[in-house]
């Protein structure tokens, strides 16, 4: 997501506080440790490397292994609801400040977090078995584990070139770009740490941190990216309730268990409340039931309307600033929808803001627009957030949408037909897992973009019968 122009994955830590409801489980009674279902042989010295350079216990409970999801952390003992079942001391994470001084003191003020904590990455990885860190490296997928769109060919891409997602991957691409321009003259400088790193050896680094870092401020004014050994590992759900907190006081970051977990279970966290097409682009897979899906849809006022002018200066003057979404990529003139649950309720999923702007662009006479102003001059400031008292005209600006609505519909059902389904057939040196990806994305956009449809529909149907 995009926050202060620093890219976050992962939820943000959580003020620093005192959990009174935690308990710490790290126990060290004898009784039996249950290894996962499915041993990560790759990682075994993982775990007791982590714990001995800490110098103190990392988790009694959790181990590494492997599940549908990947790289997991599964339960070796029982566990219950407000446990402790995880701290990594901050000394022990990977930061910006893990740079040599000798490289940091070369970088720009223009280098962001992300890109610093990528220059990190890539240090380690060229010193390989030399590095302190070598068995935390060493744990981090190749490029050919990671899914996300970043990494897709520009045929892959195309599978989904009617979702905003298109737009927002070719974007963050030119951005990853552009840092990797601010850092050239240091891969250059020092060889002995950078001597064969290209754009796409960037990116991967570069995707790592995004994909594996929260992002605090842990006592400071300041926002840092920070990389967190061993709860990188955590898997997402998004009805999970379980996340990371960071604790100035003991310098560590530590999860806390939001509900029961037997032994051999998979433990997850909530990464966010996160749209799929948000979780394709940051960490590579979408999920077939996501509540918190969304798809853009893009509406603007007519070139050819003669109120354009005075309609674009009051939806300027009376719209209120949209409030931080963290799910939400970038809008422009697009507005984020969700699936409307019920075709008969209030329209939940429809944002407020749509159905005002499509009350603006119905007006057809400036008096029309004044009255609007009023009205929301004489309310909290926001335009055109109740019915119109005039039926006829409240019919019209959803008729509007509904047709807008309809035409998208019609696009998609078009494109999923003609694109994915001849990928499916088609060898283009696709990958068919991301062929899979692209048409579930498409289609779950599909049935938000319908439920919308259906709610307009009966609307319009309610206001002709009032009529």
């Amino acid at each position: 997501m995009l926050i202060s122009g620093v890219r976050i994955q992962r939820p943000f830590f959580a003020p620093s506080r005192c959990c009174l409801r935690i308990r710490c489980n790290f126990s060290t009674s004898s009784s039996p440790l249950q290894a996962p279902q499915h041993v990560d042989e790759d990682c075994t010295d993982f775990l007791p490397w982590l714990r001995q350079k800490a110098g103190e216990e990392i988790s009694s409970v959790l181990s590494v292994g492997k599940s549908i999801h990947g790289r997991s952390l599964f339960a070796c003992k029982p566990i219950h609801a407000g446990d402790c079942i995880l701290k990594v001391p901050y000394r022990m994470q990977l930061a910006p400040d893990n740079l040599l001084p000798s490289i940091s003191s070369l970088l720009g003020d223009d280098v962001t977090n992300v890109a610093k904590l990528a220059l990190v990455i890539l240090m380690h990885q060229k010193l390989g078995q030399a590095s302190e860190w070598a068995p935390y490296i060493s744990c981090l997928p190749p490029v050919s584990e990671m899914h996300s769109t970043l990494f897709w060919s520009d045929e892959e891409l195309k599978m989904i070139k009617i979702s905003s997602l298109y737009h927002e991957t070719l974007k963050h691409k030119a951005q990853i770009e552009k840092d990797f321009s601010s850092i050239k003259h240091i891969l250059e400088h020092f060889p002995e740490f950078f001597e064969e790193v290209t754009l796409d050896k960037f990116k991967h680094a570069y995707t790592l941190v995004e994909s594996r870092g929260w992002i605090s401020t842990r006592g400071v004014s300041m926002e840092n990216t920070f990389q967190i050994p061993f709860a990188d590992f955590l898997n997402h759900d998004g009805f999970s309730e379980t996340d990371v907190l960071s604790d100035d006081f003991q310098q560590v970051s530590e999860v806390i268990s939001d509900q029961n977990y037997a032994p051999g279970d998979e433990i997850l966290i909530r990464y966010g409340k996160f749209s799929n097409a948000r979780l394709l682009l940051d960490f590579g897979f979408i999920l077939p039931c996501n509540k918190y899906d969304q798809v853009k849809v893009e509406v603007n006022l007519p070139e050819h309307d003669h109120l354009r002018s005075m309609k674009l200066d009051l939806l300027e003057r009376h719209t209120t600033p949209v409030p931080k979404d963290d799910n939400a990529l970038s809008l422009g003139n697009g507005f984020m929808v969700m699936k409307v649950k019920s075709s008969s309720g209030k329209g939940k999923g429809i944002p407020q803001s749509l159905r005002a702007f499509a009350r603006v662009l119905c007006c057809t006479s400036s008096q029309e627009l004044q009255e609007l102003a009023m009205e929301a001059r004489q309310n909290d400031g926001r335009l055109a957030r109740v019915p119109f008292k005039n039926r006829a005209k409240e019919l019209q600006a959803h008729q509007f949408l509904l047709s807008r609505f309809n035409h998208i519909i019609e696009n998609y059902n078009a494109f999923i037909q003609s694109v994915i389904s001849d990928s499916c057939s088609v060898s283009l040196g696709k990958d068919a897992r991301r062929v899979e990806i692209a048409e579930d994305l498409l289609n779950g956009e599909l049935r938000i973009l319908k439920s919308a449809s259906v709610w307009l529909k009966n609307y319009c149907e309610t206001l002709k019968n009032k009529r």
